[in-house]
C-alpha cells in the first residue's frame, strides 16, 4: 500500500518510466509552473468570490478617569469622506481613501495600501457625552475623544423579603 500511495504521489516510479534528468527537470519545471498558475487563480477567484466591499480600519482605543480616546492613522483621507456616528452604544467610523492616479496594474512593483472603501464599529464599554464628542485629523491621525458620562456609575439594589 505504501508503495502504491509513494508512486501516485511521485516519489516512487516504476523503473520502465524513469526520464532522462535534462527531460526529467523540464517535466518538473513546466508542472510547478502549471501548478503555480492554477493556484494563484484559484486564490484570486477564491478571494473574489467572497464579498469584500470594505477594507477594515486600524484603530487604538484607550481610556483615562475621564474620556474614551479612539485613534487611527487615516493617511490620504480628507475630512468630508470620514462619517463617524453613534447608534446606541456602537461607534462606527467609515471612509473612502481615493487614488488621485491611475496607474496601470503591470506596472506596480508592491501594492500594499488600502484604496477605497473602509469601516471600523466598536462596542463601547461605558456611556458617554454625546454632545461633547470630538473628532480630529492632524497629521493623518484620526483621534475621537468620547467623554464618559457621569451617570455611568454602579447603583446597588437592597432586595427586600415579603
Amino acid at each position: 500500500m505504501v508503495k502504491i500511495l509513494k508512486r501516485l504521489a511521485g516519489f516512487e516510479r516504476p523503473e520502465e518510466d524513469y526520464i532522462e534528468d535534462e527531460e526529467q527537470d523540464s517535466f518538473v519545471e513546466q508542472a510547478l509552473e502549471e501548478t503555480a498558475e492554477e493556484n494563484t487563480e484559484e486564490n484570486e477567484e477564491e478571494w473574489l468570490d467572497e464579498d469584500y466591499e470594505e477594507g477594515q480600519l486600524s484603530i487604538d482605543v484607550y481610556q483615562t478617569d475621564r474620556d474614551i480616546i479612539v485613534k487611527s492613522t487615516i493617511a490620504g483621507v480628507k475630512t468630508e469622506d470620514i462619517d463617524i456616528s453613534i447608534n446606541n452604544d456602537m461607534l462606527t467610523i467609515r471612509g473612502k481613501r481615493e487614488m488621485s492616479e491611475d496607474i496601470r496594474e503591470e506596472n506596480y512593483l508592491y501594492k500594499e495600501c488600502y484604496w477605497g472603501s473602509f469601516s471600523r464599529s466598536i462596542i463601547l464599554p461605558v456611556e458617554i457625552e454625546e454632545d461633547k464628542i470630538e473628532a480630529l485629523l492632524e497629521n493623518g491621525v484620526l483621534t475621537i475623544i468620547l467623554p464618559k458620562s457621569k451617570t455611568g456609575k454602579q447603583i446597588s439594589i437592597k432586595v427586600k423579603e415579603r
